[in-house]
């Protein structure tokens, strides 16, 4: 076998973080009554909620924030809106949304099978992901999935995020690998992507949304099963 150590990403790879949060978001919504807050439409307050999560992620990515503010900030600027500057609720929404979302435990068609192929034809598994050490680990075991992986990289533990090389390359000492018998699967272009090429990993493109980009990855599939075809 060319590769011995597979580094998966979580969400959006294999934990479906769209539909585990718009369920989580939907709890607070109800339970949080903000319907009688005036936050009136549901949808629009979901839309205005991923657009200022994925901004602050960035900034977060970047070193411009820290982990704290991007926990209540997303919340905060999606109350704003709706013409709420509320800064206490937004901090409980921040909170209780940690509480809930771990819980969760949608995957994306074939995760477990795949694993467990994998698993079975000898690959070594690990993951790598941009997530928060307590947070990540409690996704992976409320969805089933955490027998399967032999380290787990987060960006809190390393000290480091994707993209960036120090991540990987902490990984690598971690699973004992070697980026010539690594590769990376990951369905962000930027961070899991171009991220391993900086690396020096090879890469598999998980392109669930059948986005179009000009960067070209070693590998692309468009379900999870079609790694079947690779490994």
């Amino acid at each position: 076998m060319k590769y011995e150590h597979l580094f998966f990403d979580l969400d959006h790879t294999l934990w479906d973080f769209e539909a585990n949060s718009r369920k989580t978001l939907t709890d607070i919504y109800e339970e949080m009554a903000l319907q009688s807050r005036g936050v009136h439409d549901f949808d629009q307050f979901h839309k205005s909620y991923l657009v200022h999560n994925d901004k602050l992620w960035a900034r977060y990515r970047n070193g411009y924030i820290k982990v704290d503010e991007l926990r209540w900030k997303r919340m905060w600027l999606t109350l704003l809106d709706f013409k709420i500057g509320d800064d206490k609720l937004a901090r409980k929404m921040g909170e209780r949304f940690l509480e809930l979302l771990p819980s969760r435990n949608l995957l994306f068609p074939y995760t477990i099978e795949i694993l467990g192929y994998l698993q079975a034809k000898g690959y070594h598994l690990h993951l790598i992901t941009n997530g928060f050490e307590h947070t990540q680990h409690s996704k992976l075991k409320n969805s089933g999935i955490d027998k399967y992986f032999s380290q787990v990289i987060t960006s809190e533990g390393s000290n480091s995020l994707k993209p960036h090389k120090e991540i990987f390359d902490y990984a690598m000492q971690r699973a004992r690998a070697l980026p010539a018998n690594s590769i990376m699967l990951g369905d962000n272009i930027e961070v899991d992507i171009q991220g391993a090429i900086n690396a020096g990993i090879d890469q598999v493109f998980v392109n669930h949304i059948n986005d179009s980009t000009p960067v070209k990855a070693t590998y692309t599939v468009y379900h999870l099963k079609e790694l079947e075809h690779i490994f």
